[in-house]
């Protein structure tokens, strides 16, 4: 089985091809200004474009953006994916599904097994789920903090009920060092990795890319 793995923070065409090289499955593309990953819709609609071209499955991902900010990403950017980091509820999801005729994938933020049951709430209406770590504290950042949680709450859990080929991502620290255990104790079927390839905030390290797909690709089955 190959697990399908979103490189998330993408904003050079280095980058971009790399990922594609490496056989990714998905090329996310962060709207956040506060991040260092935060790409302009100008730059995101050119990068996306590429990724799509060498097969790439594109997200744009938002924090509780509104209509306006997402009508324009959509329409400039054309993502196959839309995916929401922030306090949106499940009706705000299917609002965004309807508007938009695109798969959500919803992140939450996880620290201990009550934040995981949340997941249900989304159930039929996300089209994936990332759990990903709750920030540290003082950190305005949702994600891409390099931060992980105890991947054995996902051991053995259930969570059949979320449908998908990857009905959920497990993201939050994971490095070429730690993902092998990291799919290992979670049983994840799917990764997002984001500040675990960056030799700066933001910065891509290609070699570091490299790295991970391979330390992925050598994980058991």
């Amino acid at each position: 089985m190959t697990i399908p793995i979103k490189i998330c923070g993408l904003s050079t065409p280095e980058a971009v091809d790399r990922a594609a090289d490496l056989k990714a499955d998905m090329a996310g593309f962060i709207f956040f200004p506060k991040s260092p990953r935060h790409v302009a819709i100008d730059a995101a609609r050119q990068l996306a474009e590429r990724a799509r071209a060498r097969g790439l499955k594109t997200v744009a991902v938002t924090v509780d953006m509104d209509d306006a900010g997402l009508d324009e990403i959509v329409e400039q950017m054309k993502p196959d994916w839309l995916q929401l980091h922030g306090t949106e509820t499940p009706e705000r999801l299917s609002i965004l599904k309807v508007r938009y005729g695109l798969p959500v994938m919803k992140a939450l933020a996880i620290r201990d097994a009550a934040d995981l049951d949340r997941a249900q709430a989304y159930t039929g209406i996300a089209d994936r789920m990332l759990f990903d770590a709750k920030p540290p504290k003082g950190s305005d950042l949702p994600g891409g903090n390099g931060v992980s949680f105890d991947w054995r709450l996902l051991a053995g859990r259930d969570l059949s009920s979320l449908d998908g080929a990857a009905s959920y991502m497990l993201s939050g620290g994971l490095t070429t060092e730690n993902v092998g255990e990291a799919l290992r104790i979670s049983g994840a079927p799917g990764v997002d990795v984001s500040s675990g390839v960056e030799s700066a905030p933001g910065v891509k390290d290609l070699a570091m890319m490299d790295a991970f797909v391979q330390a992925v690709s050598n994980a058991p089955k």
